[in-house]
């Protein structure tokens, strides 16, 4: 089968772990017989660089007009250290979200049994992690109004949500649930915030409805110490963008690699699969940025936007041999460390 998948190399490490996915997914359009056919586009602070704005409407058509959007990473620290900066790159990736309609953030947190010495938890906690973060991704105080006074000496900023956006993110977890243990967290600050008390609400009128799903209710602080304390208390959590963006990170932290991660934003038009670290300027072009979250990003991709299991399979499974056997980048390795390129030519020849 043919897929058309646009290419958001984005900025940083970003083009040399996107590069790796391409020729996984390659090797998987080869054993599967697929025919994936890759068009790249800018978005970033490459773009801003380029053309002035860092989601371009020609990237945006670009999408739109795709099977899905394999994307990088963005940031560039010239605009990160410039808090007077007019265009920022992450203004892209906010403007990519809203056009896209992309409402819901989905974050696996898996651990790896051979990393497990590499968690800052102890092994006991955090063996046998296994939960996913639905955050919800359009609403909130990120696209709320904000400002600041003429003096400069007070700013704003609005958090504001609707009834049909926080259903429809609820009624994604009640699936992803559904799909797994039956277990669904709801996370809010409802004893504090008006938005969070209509969470809470809508929540827990929906609960009936799916009987199957047992549902509890966490004020935001509670899950970020849970998350540290029991992570394998969790199996689906839900929460509004901020508290997601927060949790998720932290969440994160325990399986012991940034770079391992994947996630998936999905919603009304085309997926976008990318990997939850972020650009690294630190380490572009040196060909030491670890590529298994983005490659994991594509499995992601293969399996959600393309429903191509046994595919995505195939990938999540070479990624696991690769770290079983040690075929991976500076930051996990154990003893011999391999660059970017080489362990995306592993994973492509072992698939």
């Amino acid at each position: 089968m043919d897929f058309k998948i646009a290419v958001l190399k984005g900025d940083g490490i970003g083009p040399e772990i996107v590069e790796q996915a391409i020729k996984v997914m390659k090797a998987v359009g080869k054993k599967f017989n697929h025919n994936f056919v890759f068009t790249e586009a800018l978005t970033g602070a490459c773009a801003i660089d380029a053309v002035g704005d860092p989601y371009p409407e020609e990237t945006h058509r670009l999408c739109m007009d795709s099977d899905a959007v394999l994307f990088g990473a963005i940031g560039d620290p010239k605009y990160d250290n410039n808090p007077k900066a007019k265009v920022r790159p992450e203004q892209g990736l906010l403007a990519m979200r809203k056009k896209l309609g992309l409402y819901a953030n989905i974050r696996p947190v898996t651990t790896f049994p051979s990393l497990l010495h590499k968690s800052p938890l102890r092994r006991d906690l955090v063996e046998g992690a296994d939960f996913v973060v639905v955050r919800e991704l359009t609403g909130g105080i990120y696209f709320g109004d904000k400002g600041r006074s003429e003096d400069l000496n007070m700013a704003f900023d609005n958090c504001v949500y609707t009834r049909p956006e926080v259903e429809r993110i609820l009624e994604l977890g009640f699936e992803y649930a559904a799909k797994r243990n039956k277990r669904l967290t709801v996370v809010d600050k409802a004893n504090v915030l008006a938005t969070s008390r209509l969470w809470r609400e809508i929540a827990q009128e929906m609960a009936p409805s799916h009987p199957d799903i047992e549902v509890d209710y966490m004020f935001v602080d509670n899950a970020a110490m849970q998350i540290i304390q029991w992570p394998r208390k969790f199996d689906v959590m839900v929460t509004e963008n901020m508290f997601g963006d927060i949790l998720s990170d932290e969440a994160s932290v325990i399986t012991g690699s940034l770079g391992l991660l994947p996630s998936a934003s999905v919603g009304i038009h085309t997926s976008v699969f990318e990997p939850i670290h972020g650009s690294y300027p630190q380490a572009a072009g040196k060909d030491i940025a670890n590529p298994l979250a983005t490659v994991l990003s594509a499995a992601m991709l293969l399996e959600l936007a393309l429903d191509l299991t046994d595919e995505a399979k195939a990938v999540r499974d070479v990624v696991d041999r690769s770290i079983t056997k040690g075929f991976v980048t500076e930051d996990i390795a154990e003893g011999k460390a391999y660059k970017t390129s080489e362990v995306g030519n592993w994973l492509a020849v072992n698939l």
